[in-house]
């Protein structure tokens, strides 16, 4: 049986994409890898850089390139465009990062790509759905790391609060990567026991730890000028469930169709990952109030997407 080889191409090469690539190399087992910048210097010495891993961990080749070398490969990342400033919410950023998708998803799909398109530039929620819209690709072949990052932020903080690991917390944040997103505590658990059951759960407490979940990004990036580790290893995660068909569970911006009282646009819930991009979209069981802060999130960046297009 001849092994197919496995190739991943990675548009912008900053602190998220170099992240990625680290932790790619380290975990997914691909053949190769393409890197695209605009600041080809810094992509070359990279792609040094990051070739000194194979020995000590899968061999692979690493390069740079230009958009046609997407044309034989199985995964195009983006992580190309403006970053977040302090005090800028991942919406003010669409307009600026709108022009920059349109210049690279163009020449990708031009190529003769034909591979599953992940996104997390942001405001992550709309790219996603506007690389599907510029691409034409089906909705199962574009996919946004969404809420991953923001439900991985809650497990760490209900790890913290209860003192237990965060393997042991199943808890997603759902809805906009971003302001409107909320914690879906009706169905978090705990050890396999639903977190609002437990004894001497404090409401007040879980509302504050939604907050802080919020603006965890933000917090970090007034320290360190940005946030990568995190959302490269759910790029990561995503890839790799792509590359090895694991029909991986995770929280992403995902395409739904009557899920939530929702018809279209991309938006952060529980989706099944494989080799053809997304299985199937997961509804999670949401109260009265919750449905209604997802329905909000939605008309929220439904608005801004109009506007974009």
């Amino acid at each position: 049986m001849i092994k197919k080889h496995r190739k991943v191409l990675l548009v912008g090469d900053g602190a998220v994409g170099s992240s990625f690539a680290f932790s790619l190399l380290q975990n997914c087992g691909i053949d190769e890898l393409v890197i695209v910048d605009l600041q080809k210097e810094h992509a070359e010495g990279d792609s040094l850089d990051l070739e000194d891993l194979t020995p000590m961990m899968m061999p692979a080749r690493i390069r740079t390139g230009e958009y046609s070398d997407a044309a034989d490969a199985d995964i195009v990342v983006l992580t190309a465009g403006v970053p977040r400033k302090p005090g800028e919410t991942r919406l003010d950023l669409v307009n600026k990062n709108t022009k920059i998708l349109e210049s690279i998803v163009t020449p990708v799909v031009e190529s003769g790509f034909n591979g599953v398109f992940v996104v997390s530039a942001n405001p992550v929620d709309i790219l996603t759905a506007l690389t599907q819209h510029i691409s034409g690709f089906p909705k199962n072949r574009v996919i946004g790391t969404g809420t991953s990052l923001d439900s991985a932020r809650l497990q760490v903080a209900l790890g913290k609060e209860l003192d237990v690991s965060t393997s042991d917390v199943d808890a997603y944040v759902l809805g906009e990567h971003g302001d409107s997103s909320f914690a879906a505590y009706n169905e978090a658990t705990v050890n396999g026991q639903p977190l609002l059951s437990l004894p001497n759960i404090d409401r007040d407490r879980l509302a504050q730890i939604e907050e802080d979940v919020k603006k965890k990004g933000g917090a970090i990036i007034s320290r360190k000028g940005a946030t990568f580790y995190g959302v490269a290893v759910s790029l990561m995660k995503i890839c790799r469930a792509i590359l090895l068909d694991e029909n991986l569970v995770m929280p992403i911006s995902a395409p739904v169709n009557g899920q939530y009282g929702l018809e279209d646009g991309y938006i952060g819930t529980p989706a099944v990952i494989n080799g053809g991009g997304i299985r199937q979209v997961i509804e999670v069981s949401l109260t009265d109030e919750e449905t209604e802060k997802m329905q909000e999130s939605a008309r929220k960046m439904n608005e801004v997407l109009l506007a974009a297009e």
